[in-house]
């Protein structure tokens, strides 16, 4: 190499050494950044919360709605007279502020009632204006229905006049039967004042076995006869029904007086409406049904009325109460009713002394009348036949005429539930939280609806309306034979949801031995 060569030759291999140097010290920085990458913790999961908490809702009635209301939005709230509501429900309260412990099964409302009735105990009043304020003061209005509805439905109940007797004879020789020592319901005694009337009831044979208890049938001919259960004998079956359907009855005796029973217990069976039976049969319509026309038709056709009659194999047991004449039907609660006040509601849902404000239009004057009914009424008693959040039975008194209107009672009408302010719904319902907001439109076009299968027997059907369709149905191809034919009229439909994916078929875990290592041995030679 020449002379004047090597200085530059000694800069260039400087250059190279120094390259060499910092890749070297740069290579275990690199080696530790590739191991960090390869061993990164992953992140944690993300987990969405659920935009409800389980938060208490302001109160819940099993299967049924409601929303708060105004007072100036119920039809008929002022002209209604609250003195005489008021009154019933100060009857309710003697019970409800004397119970020290809460009820073993809680129901919407609570005891909440205790409030507003520690007021009215000691709150005589005798002008309507101040009942009126008193309810305002105290309650909360809320409309109810069963849910999906927008009305309940009302019947009406009264108590019986019968005549009787005492002793058997070849008028009166129908029996009304007390409570038998055998009957049986689970979580009772029989030191119990009355049985629900609901549930399974069974006999007892011997010390431990239960089988069901006897039906109508087996009762009616004779199979508890002459074991000193009569209380009474009536002259017709068709007495002892509608005394067992109505719950009590007033039975005057042949000598002058008069028995007063209540109901006590029941065979277990459920009840089974003869009238329903008649209109399935096409013996009475169904417009014309009422309790006058059951009796009318048993009356004239005797024998087609024993089988009729056995259909409902649900049987009363009554027991003797100590009322005079003038005193009205002591109901579930176990208070006098009131007639034109009191009904009869859903234990299960409800609490005895709730008050209700019903409106609809009803025929109290005559059976084709539509009477307007704008009244508070307060629940005080039950029935087997009484289910839903929005079923009542309405309670007229005593008597033939009470009888007429409640017989003709099955129609539909609007319920408002008077709830104390101490649960306030609304208050409740601001603590909830609100729910998520709507998906915008480009995220609601990722998601279209799917067009309905169109089958052979649909096809000349026309098509539905839905959500993302217009209100212009797709013209069918003419066919050269048929003659043009009017548009048919479009129905609008809801719109179908958007079908989920097919779930993954389940494959069972197929267990596999794990893979054996092979060692090879080597000889090593010597």
């Amino acid at each position: 190499m020449a002379p004047e060569a090597r200085p530059e030759t000694r800069r260039l291999a400087g250059f190279a050494f120094g390259v060499i140097a910092l890749a070297c010290a740069l290579a275990p920085v690199e080696a530790g950044a590739r191991y960090s990458r390869s061993h990164k913790t992953p992140p944690p999961p993300f987990v969405r919360h659920l935009p409800y908490p389980e938060l208490e809702l302001p109160f819940q009635v099993n299967g049924g709605q409601y929303s708060p209301a105004a007072w100036s939005e119920i039809a008929g709230w002022n002209e209604d007279d609250h003195l005489a509501a008021y009154n019933a429900f100060r009857v309710s309260c003697r019970p409800i502020s004397a119970q020290r412990t809460p009820p073993a099964d809680p129901k919407a409302i609570g005891t909440s009632l205790r409030d507003p009735c520690q007021i009215a105990k000691g709150l005589e009043l005798s002008d309507e204006p101040k009942a009126r304020a008193f309810f305002e003061d105290h309650f909360l209005p809320v409309r109810i229905s069963r849910l999906g509805e927008g009305e309940g439905f009302v019947t009406g109940y009264y108590e019986p006049i019968v005549g009787g007797s005492r002793t058997e004879n070849e008028v009166y020789k129908v029996p009304v039967y007390r409570r038998p020592s055998n009957l049986f319901v689970r979580g009772t005694t029989q030191a119990s004042a009355g049985l629900p009337n609901k549930g399974q009831v069974f006999r007892k044979i011997g010390r431990r076995k239960l089988v069901p208890y006897y039906d109508r049938a087996e009762i009616e001919d004779g199979v508890i006869a002459g074991r000193g259960l009569e209380i009474c004998y009536l002259k017709e079956q068709t007495d002892l029904l509608f005394s067992q359907i109505q719950g009590s009855a007033r039975v005057s005796l042949d000598d002058g007086s008069t028995v007063r029973i209540n109901y006590d217990a029941h065979n277990g069976y459920p009840y089974t409406a003869v009238g329903r039976i008649l209109i399935e049969r096409n013996i009475i319509p169904k417009d014309q049904m009422s309790m006058q026309k059951i009796r009318e038709w048993m009356e004239e056709n005797p024998n087609e009325a024993d089988e009729l009659r056995r259909q409902n194999k649900s049987y009363v047991f009554f027991r003797e109460v100590q009322l005079s004449d003038k005193d009205e039907a002591v109901g579930a609660q176990g208070v006098p009713l009131t007639p034109g006040r009191s009904i009869a509601v859903d234990k299960s849902l409800h609490v005895y002394g709730t008050p209700f404000f019903i409106e609809g239009e009803l025929p109290i004057e005559t059976a084709t009348s539509k009477t307007p009914f704008r009244r508070l009424m307060i629940a005080q008693d039950t029935g087997s036949a009484i289910v839903g959040p929005a079923r009542a039975d309405l309670y007229f008194g005593a008597g033939l005429d009470a009888g007429k209107v409640a017989g003709r009672l099955r129609h539909n009408a609007r319920f408002v539930m008077l709830v104390p302010k101490s649960l306030d719904p609304l208050a409740r319902g601001r603590k909830l939280p609100l729910p998520d907001a709507r998906p915008s439109e480009t995220i609601a076009k990722l998601f279209p609806q799917t067009a309905p299968s169109v089958n052979q027997k649909t096809a000349a059907q026309p098509p539905e309306v839905t959500a993302t369709t217009t209100t212009r149905p797709m013209a069918a191809p003419p066919s050269p034979a048929a003659a043009p034919t009017p548009a048919p009229a479009v129905q609008a439909a809801v719109a179908k949801p958007v079908p989920l994916p097919e779930p993954r078929p389940k494959v069972e875990a197929v267990s596999v031995k794990p893979h054996q290592r092979h060692l090879r041995r080597y000889r090593y030679r010597r």
